[in-house]
């Protein structure tokens, strides 16, 4: 038998090392930076122009520069009968004409007695999936408030941020008044938020100050916080009510999935990868299902009888990271709102209104058309996207992700 030539013992070489590369385990996925860096959340911004995209003198104009930024805190005089006889009235109103709008540099002396730290992830309430997710660090509403002297007639907080002076262009938000000024053990106030990941907020993200609303969803936490208006009228008033969302939202438990190829090799474990954003209801656990399906399959509803037989397995979440690693310098863990003041750890995990990554992990799928879905279970046993299913209070539907393994 004559010896093999060159290029055919190269071809052998080749598909040993095709075979063998097939053999081996698929390596894991790149694990995700647990906070986002600022450049890299997804943007959701509004305004004609953007306010980020103002430059130069257009940006000091705007007082969107750390040095020209003001906030003032006025109250509303509007009365409306039946439900409202008299106006909001505050001792000190805080105003530029005035003289007395709160600087940078007022706020920032205002952190050095009341500063807080939270692990926030944003998410738009029609958006399926996190914008990311970072360590926001701020003073609490009610400390700014407390600046304004003595209240009377206050039953909500508005506020709002700049809008290329257009009234049409504003949008704002609100909270009522007990939750602006009280904040029960272990829950978490709104906050004036001026740092990012232990930097200055960068203006894409909404600096030099936004607010931050850590149990809503991202229309509560306003952008290039500017006014704040005190009001005795207590119905809801926020912008996003008028596009039929619920203006008082509380973020949701839900699993979200990372997008897969439509192609996977039958020959290997298949791994699944997403975020779990945890709501009140905390998480109790995160579920799969590998659904198999034909090219015309019908969609299944979030209320489908087959998902309640279904054989739903558990998921992985990640560890918790190593804290003190991943905290901006200068801050520990102990500072951290949610966090054990002793050990430095979280006190639930994953932590309310954060995000956590996942992982599923398939075996033995034969060469076919799949479905894979994801869900979360909360501390009362309810299953994504229960308790509230109405997507117009939060985008929580299952997600669905269509593949081949062949």
């Amino acid at each position: 038998m004559p010896a093999p030539t060159r290029r055919e013992f190269a071809a052998v070489a080749a598909a040993s090392a095709c075979a063998a590369a097939a053999a081996e385990p698929p390596a894991p996925p790149p694990a995700r930076p647990f906070l986002t860096p600022a450049a890299e959340f997804r943007d959701v911004s509004r305004g004609n122009p953007v306010p980020h995209t103002l430059r130069g003198p257009a940006l000091e104009a705007a007082r969107l520069t750390p040095e020209t930024w003001r906030l003032e805190l006025t109250a509303d005089p509007t009365v409306e009968e039946p439900h409202t006889k008299q106006p909001a009235a505050i001792a000190k109103p805080l105003t530029i004409a005035a003289g007395t709008a709160l600087d940078l540099p007022m706020l920032l002396n205002l952190g050095k007695s009341h500063q807080v730290h939270f692990l926030k992830a944003m998410q738009c309430l029609n958006i399926d999936t996190p914008l990311g997710q970072g360590l926001w660090t701020g003073v609490p509403l009610r400390e700014v408030l407390k600046l304004a002297g003595r209240m009377n007639n206050v039953r909500r907080v508005f506020f709002y941020g700049f809008h290329n002076n257009d009234p049409k262009q504003r949008f704002q938000s609100s909270v009522d008044y007990t939750h602006a000024m009280e904040t029960p053990p272990g829950e978490l106030p709104a906050f004036l938020a001026y740092r990012l990941n232990g930097e200055p907020i960068p203006l894409e993200r909404g600096g030099p100050v936004r607010m931050v609303v850590p149990w809503s969803y991202g229309f509560k936490s306003i952008k290039w916080l500017q006014q704040i208006v005190v009001t005795n009228i207590p119905r809801n008033t926020d912008t996003y009510a008028e596009g039929n969302n619920d203006p008082e939202a509380y973020l949701k438990s839900a699993a979200f999935s990372d997008r897969v190829p439509e192609k996977l090799p039958a020959d290997r474990p298949l791994t699944f990868r997403g975020v779990v954003m945890c709501g009140p209801s905390g998480v109790r656990r995160v579920e799969f299902w590998v659904r198999p399906v034909t090219a015309d399959s019908p969609p299944l509803a979030d209320d489908s009888p087959e998902l309640l037989r279904a054989p739903w397995a558990e998921c992985q979440l990640d560890p918790q990271p190593d804290w003190g690693a991943v905290m901006p310098a200068g801050v520990r863990p102990q500072e951290v709102l949610g966090f054990d003041r002793t050990t430095g750890r979280p006190r639930e995990w994953p932590l309310r209104y954060s995000s956590a990554p996942f992982t599923a992990t398939v075996h033995g799928l034969a060469a076919g058309r799949y479905e894979f879905r994801a869900r979360t279970v909360d501390l009362n046993g309810f299953a994504q996207p229960e308790p509230r299913p109405l997507q117009k209070t939060g985008k929580n539907g299952i997600q669905v992700r269509r593949f081949e393994v062949g």
